[in-house]
């Protein structure tokens, strides 16, 4: 039967209760002591009232923990997002047709300004700049021979000029004594005619002389062709050499070996990444508060951090977004951070007076505006709304407060405005 161990429980159970609450009278019974009822009322009417000059106690407050904080200076900060972007990027293209006859270089390989990168078979190009080089001796011993021939066509002038003096005299001659009966008209129109070929020898002597100078010109030019032909067929080798016009990174293969370049096709892409740009879409809102050389911090996707400055603004907004382009240039010596990774950009602006508090400080009031909970000169709770400014490792830096502030950083959850509070300080963060 189950019955003994029901009885035996429900014993139990009376004697626990009447141990726990009703202890005192067990004792008292025990002992064989009464309480009478006078003594009752008097030693309840002493836990009643309190004794004569003494103060009653008063409802207990909250205690809470309460941070001293002071205003600082600090850069106030606009964040964008954006990407990495390589500093130059450039697909380096033959000039002229050839033969590729180097070994490619593979992607990824480190390059130096100048480093060929492809190398054409040069055919006959270096016979044609032998050719050239000939024609130049050639060229030059034309312009002696006709300088030669200005001196001559000078000496023909003089000649010439010396005859016509000669036929204006016999013209003059001629003519007085026409005039007075002693000469024929035949003699007259011989003078005359005289005179007008020692004209025309004059001019032709003079065209000559004009001739050999265009002679001399001519020679000095055909030395400058020659020249030129040198210097034409020294390009056309030198274009056989495809160089990276910068210290890089190869972003492809070059060409292969044995492919066949035309004028315009790609040997190589190269990209610098040091320096790395950053770059991030400002909105209108907050492009005011950047400027070009501001300092500027990004923290990339991988959770690697750089610094840099800003060295571009645009001018004009995008017209779709309408946000405005800016780049940072920051040092990437190393190459660890690669074209096109997602970027956080803090672009520190006007220093800002701020404070620094612990997160959890931050409350909302009734209507969900965001603050802390300060306490007064007389531990009265208030409440007062900041602004957000840069959130860190440390903490979070809020506007708004006064210069100082004692801010509830425990316990703020817990009491409202208005409520006296019991306080409890601990040391600065900042």
């Amino acid at each position: 039967m189950r019955l003994f161990p029901i009885v035996t429980a429900l014993l139990v159970m009376a004697a626990l209760y009447l141990f726990v609450f009703d202890r005192e009278r067990i004792v008292e019974f025990a002992n064989g002591t009464e309480t009478s009822a006078q003594t009752e009322g008097t030693a309840t009417a002493e836990s009643v009232e309190p004794p004569v000059g003494e103060k009653t106690e008063e409802t207990p407050v909250m205690s809470v923990v309460v941070q001293k904080s002071m205003a600082k200076s600090v850069d106030s900060g606009v964040l964008v997002r954006g990407r990495t972007e390589a500093a130059r990027t450039i697909e380096v293209k033959a000039e002229t047709t050839g033969r590729v006859i180097s070994d490619p270089l593979r992607k990824g390989s480190e390059v130096s300004a100048g480093q060929v990168l492809c190398k054409l078979d040069p055919g006959t190009r270096e016979i044609a700049l032998i050719e050239a080089e000939a024609r130049l001796p050639e060229a030059e011993l034309l312009i002696p021979e006709a300088e030669s021939r200005i001196p001559e066509a000078a000496a023909r002038i003089s000649e010439a000029q010396a005859r016509l003096v000669e036929a204006q005299i016999s013209q003059r001659a001629a003519t007085q004594l026409s005039q007075g009966g002693f000469a024929t008209e035949t003699r007259v129109a011989g003078a005359n005619a005289a005179v007008e070929a020692a004209l025309a020898a004059v001019e032709s002597a003079k065209a000559g002389v004009a001739a050999a100078q265009t002679g001399v010109k001519s020679a000095r030019a055909a030395v400058q062709a020659a020249e030129a032909g040198i210097a034409a067929a020294n390009k056309e080798i030198e274009r056989l050499s495809i160089a990276a016009p910068f210290s890089g990174v190869l972003e492809s293969d070059t060409a292969e070996l044995g492919a066949l370049l035309q004028p315009g096709m790609p040997c190589a892409t190269v990209i610098q990444l040091d320096p790395i740009v950053l770059v991030g879409f400002i909105p209108e809102t907050a492009v005011s508060k950047v400027e070009v050389g501001a300092f500027a911090k990004a923290r990339l996707a991988s959770g690697s951090s750089v610094t840099g400055i800003v060295t571009f603004l645009s001018r004009s907004a995008d017209l779709e977004t309408r946000t405005f382009r800016v780049e940072i240039e920051a040092e990437n010596s190393d190459g660890t951070i690669r074209d096109g990774q997602t970027a956080e950009i803090t672009i520190s602006s006007g220093g800002q007076d701020a404070h620094l508090l612990p997160i959890s400080a931050l409350t909302l009031d009734d209507g969900g505006v965001i603050g802390v909970r300060t306490v007064n000169a007389d531990n009265i709770v208030e409440f007062m709304p900041v602004t957000l400014m840069r959130d860190t490792a440390e903490g979070i830096w809020v506007g708004g407060l006064p210069e100082a502030a004692d801010v509830i950083v425990v316990g703020q959850e817990y009491v409202t405005e208005g409520v006296k509070v019991a306080v409890t300080y601990r040391e600065l963060l900042q």
